[in-house]
């Protein structure tokens, strides 16, 4: 009886993994299409003849200056999202002061503010700094949104690190700029990798941000990018699946190589005491 539930549970589970899988295999497909193959027959069909140079196409035409803009300003972004907050969480956690609690409510608040909500002051606040059409409004927004979830997920796992560890950096002369970048923010790794990833799905993906500061090819990124091959009469649909699949790939191998450290993070960050 307890082979024949291993078995279901198998079945189910390679079920749920082709379920998961097939979206991405299709659009792969669809990116080796024309149009002709793809408006004339099944969308489940083969290409007749896989056509690679979609995606020459896409990358000739610019699709590696957004992919490189992506890029950057996601790390960027990330990099002052998980350090700002790690300073922050070592504050509110490991340190006495007396507005800790309300400055950890103000974090807070953030969470329940909708994110695009805010675009039409933001704007106004970029245009007054001359900021409009650059992509360091683009880092900046994307910080400071991603500031709470990324605190909150930190604080489970500070809570957890045991005091005795910073008491005898104390007793050994340890400042406390050495206490947090030498011991304290070495030993959250597995939950700032669960961040990392987070935060790199969302400023990946995010659109309205950057369809609304940035106006330029130039500062582009792939998500806005992708309109480039969307015409008034003519629609390359083969060129727009080939930059979906390229931009999928970042994320595809994030997940195979951190997904490991991403539960690892979030069960450590869940436990506390």
């Amino acid at each position: 009886m307890k082979k024949v539930g291993y078995i279901l549970l198998y079945v189910c589970l390679t079920a749920v993994a082709v379920f998961q899988v097939f979206p991405i295999l299709w659009l792969f497909l669809f990116s080796l299409k024309n149009n002709q193959e793809i408006f004339s027959k099944s969308p489940f069909s083969l290409p007749s003849e896989f056509r690679w140079e979609n995606y020459l196409k896409v990358w000739e035409s610019g699709i590696g200056s957004y992919f490189w803009n992506s890029v950057w300003i996601t790390g960027v972004a990330i990099v002052f999202t998980v350090l700002l907050a790690s300073m922050a969480a070592f504050a509110i956690t490991r340190m006495q002061w007396r507005w800790n609690k309300l400055v950890l409510g103000l974090f807070m608040v953030g969470l329940m503010i909708p994110i695009h909500s805010s675009i039409i002051p933001l704007f106004n606040m970029f245009l007054n700094v001359n900021m409009i059409d650059n992509p360091w409004s683009i880092v900046i927004t994307y910080t400071a949104y991603n500031l709470p979830i990324t605190l909150m997920i930190l604080l489970g796992f500070y809570y957890t690190l045991p005091r005795e560890i910073e008491e005898a950096a104390i007793m050994d002369g340890c400042s406390v700029h050495r206490i947090f970048f030498k011991i304290i923010f070495p030993m959250t790794i597995p939950v700032i990798s669960t961040t990392v990833i987070i935060n790199m799905i969302y400023n990946w993906n995010e659109f309205v941000f950057v369809n609304t500061f940035i106006s330029s090819d130039e500062y582009k990124t792939l998500t806005v990018g992708i309109q480039n091959f969307i015409g008034q009469y003519m629609t390359d649909w083969g060129a727009i699946g080939a930059t979906l699949i390229i931009s999928m790939l970042p994320i595809l191998l994030a997940f195979l190589f951190f997904s490991n450290k991403v539960v690892e993070g979030i069960s450590s960050s869940a436990v506390k005491g």
